[in-house]
């Protein structure tokens, strides 16, 4: 069977995942099997210098520069540790989906200028690095279709978790949250996904704040904490929560000083992690409700949760009584650990790409129809 392997690094910036995932030759690819996986930790002075990028207003391009060739080395290494682990050889693999390191995604544009979406990347040199073809920049060809260019993931999940005869909810819970609400097999409509808002990125910028580290385990800070409401109704006005889909967002809107310009300067800091960590399970019960309001639909049965936050059993707390029709799910029950769904998407996005299927669905992006997504960069 046919092999390729997925890369993702997320906007939480923690480090770089690598799948490696068996795909059915045929037209429709079967249900993609995860083979092996990897995480490569992201050294901090390649964070520093990301996070810096992410949030600089301009930079040099000797800086971005430097901050691709430490990314394609860690890319290449990761991928290394990948085929070693798996008793693998390079020529088995088709294509390696590289799905880069985002910088800055604004599908609106700025000032009434262009959208536009920057994954930082280089897949000629990955390709030479690693002597595996490469398909990359996935985005953006969606992005010129009229489309949001995010989420790409609902496609991949469609493929891995529809079922007949039930409604399922995928939620990844990266730096930011996106949701995929999926049919029944026997329901013609396409699925609908959509960005919720923040998950990850608020509470590990506000834990790094007041108490280091790079994340709260466990969410156990968050849960020492009181939900403030008032906070939290502030919060919650902010548009994008009740903007209809298709929508996508980052840390271009969603950052330290957005929060600080609605704080009242009183609260104590493990009150704010807390209803931070509300505001993530409310806004995705808001985007549930408006994804059935668009499909007349009954609560789903089951919701899958992946990325990182899947993990946090504070958070996963707080969405259960948000959702208290809806069982949490565990996509190992798919043979999916919930850490490798995103890394497993670009896999699957390179096998459509070199099959020359469409990888965008155009009823999440927005785009004016299906499109092939990514460019081929030959080993």
């Amino acid at each position: 069977m046919p092999l390729y392997i997925g890369l993702m690094s997320g906007t939480s910036l923690d480090g770089l995942d690598a799948a490696l995932v068996e795909i059915d030759p045929g037209p429709n690819g079967g249900r993609p099997r995860l083979l092996a996986s990897h995480a490569e930790p992201m050294p901090p002075g390649l964070r520093t210098l990301l996070w810096e990028l992410c949030h600089a207003s301009r930079a040099s391009f000797a800086e971005l520069a430097a901050a691709e060739e430490a990314f394609c080395r860690l890319q290449a290494h990761a991928v290394a540790a990948l085929l070693k682990a798996s008793h693998t050889s390079p020529d088995a693999v088709e294509a390696i989906g590289s799905h880069g390191q985002t910088i800055e995604h604004a599908p609106y544009g700025h000032d009434g200028g262009p959208a536009y979406t920057l994954q930082l990347d280089n897949p000629s040199r990955l390709a030479e690095l690693t002597g595996i073809t490469v398909v990359a920049d996935f985005r953006r060809r969606d992005l010129a279709a009229g489309g949001q260019a995010a989420p790409l993931a609902p496609a991949f999940h469609r493929a891995l978790f529809q079922a007949p005869q039930e409604w399922r909810l995928v939620l990844n819970l990266g730096g930011f949250a996106n949701l995929t609400l999926l049919p029944p097999d026997e329901d013609t409509r396409a699925p609908l996904g959509f960005d919720s808002g923040p998950a990850n990125a608020l509470l590990d910028a506000w834990h790094a704040r007041h108490r280091g580290g790079a994340f709260d385990a466990d969410g156990a800070w968050a849960a020492s904490g009181r939900v403030d409401e008032a906070l939290l109704a502030r919060l919650l006005e902010e548009p994008f929560f009740h903007l209809p889909p298709p929508r996508s967002t980052g840390r271009e809107l969603f950052h330290l000083d957005w929060l600080a310009e609605r704080l009242g300067g009183q609260e104590r800091p493990e009150d704010v992690q807390a209803t931070l960590a509300e505001l993530t399970a409310a806004s995705v019960a808001l985007a549930v409700e408006m994804a059935r309001e668009r499909f007349a639909a009954p609560p789903a049965a089951q919701l899958i949760p992946c990325g990182g936050g899947a993990h946090n059993r504070d958070l996963l707390g707080r969405l259960s009584r948000r959702l208290p029709d809806t069982t949490l799910g565990d996509s190992a029950e798919w043979g999916w650990h919930a850490d490798w769904l995103e890394a497993g998407a670009f896999a699957w996005l390179a096998w459509r790409r070199l099959a020359r299927l469409p990888g965008n669905l155009p009823s999440v992006t927005g785009a004016a129809g299906p499109r092939v997504l990514g460019g081929v960069y030959a080993a």
